[in-house]
């Protein structure tokens, strides 16, 4: 890897620490700059605009995400070890990852969920891609055969559903007991599911 590049990443892994704690518009180019010993100009032969910063953030999180929590889950069998995993992988990546703290994702909807504009409209493209395969997924899990889109599509809600009260009971109110709640509610979901 070049240098042009290894700044490019360097920027962008630390732009994306900056916006799990503070959110995308609370990054700072005044502070990456400094934080990573650039100049000014230096960070805008990178990125040229502070809106282009942020759809890459939003890239390099989804490639993570993917890489973190879609592949291993796709590697699982199908039905509900597939399911199971996704969902694991997917509290894991909510509680932090070791380098960001947290869920980019999750910050970035309350942000934009009325802010209209590109960077909106990559976090919508990631969430409906994010949805849209657990609807798949869920597809699989009744017994007697594979269930339609319309079954799939709400057991992904409800999934979405259990993951974001996680984030809100272990991640703002501290609850120790987050986790297991979640992991009860969804082996729930997935009985009731498989019917």
């Amino acid at each position: 890897m070049g240098k042009g590049a290894a700044t490019r990443e360097a920027v962008i892994d630390e732009a994306l620490r900056q916006a799990v704690a503070l959110g995308l518009e609370g990054i700072s180019l005044g502070g990456l700059a400094e934080n990573l010993k650039l100049s000014k100009s230096g960070l805008f032969a990178h990125f040229r605009s502070k809106e282009a910063l942020q759809l890459a953030v939003l890239d390099e999180a989804a490639a993570r995400f993917r890489q973190r929590v879609v592949e291993p889950g796709l590697a699982s069998p199908r039905g509900a070890p597939r399911l199971r995993t996704l969902f694991e992988r997917w509290l894991d990546w909510i509680a932090g990852e070791p380098c960001m703290g947290g869920c980019v994702f999750a910050v970035a909807s309350q942000e934009y969920d009325d802010r209209p504009g590109p960077v909106r409209d990559r976090l919508v493209a990631v969430q409906n891609e994010w949805h849209e395969l657990l609807a798949r997924v869920a597809t699989d899990l009744p017994k007697d055969g594979k269930a339609p889109v319309a079954f799939g599509r709400q057991v992904a809600f409800e999934f979405v559903g259990l993951g974001l009260s996680f984030q809100l009971h272990g991640k703002l109110m501290n609850r120790r007991d987050a986790r297991e709640r979640a992991e009860e509610a969804f082996e729930r979901l997935v009985q009731e599911a498989a019917g």
